[in-house]
């Protein structure tokens, strides 16, 4: 599964990959990977980068186009 919106709130926050893989502390390969739906993104990622973010797990998933709750 891609996950497209991890990919838009970046770039629509002016960073890199390699800045938010160490956000996650994880390598920029495996970050990527993230967004291009290689690997499912872990559930303590998809809530550090929603904290990040400051939008709701749901609104990453595409479950909500509610970026808060």
């Amino acid at each position: 599964m891609k996950f497209q919106r991890i990919q838009d709130l970046r770039v629509d926050a002016d960073k890199t990959q390699t800045e938010i893989a160490k956000v996650l502390d994880c390598d920029r390969n495996v970050y990527g990977r993230y967004e291009r739906g290689v690997h499912d993104i872990p559930v303590w990622a998809l809530i550090k980068l929603a904290k990040y973010y400051n939008v709701s797990t749901d609104y990453i998933l595409g479950l909500s186009n509610e970026r808060h709750k």
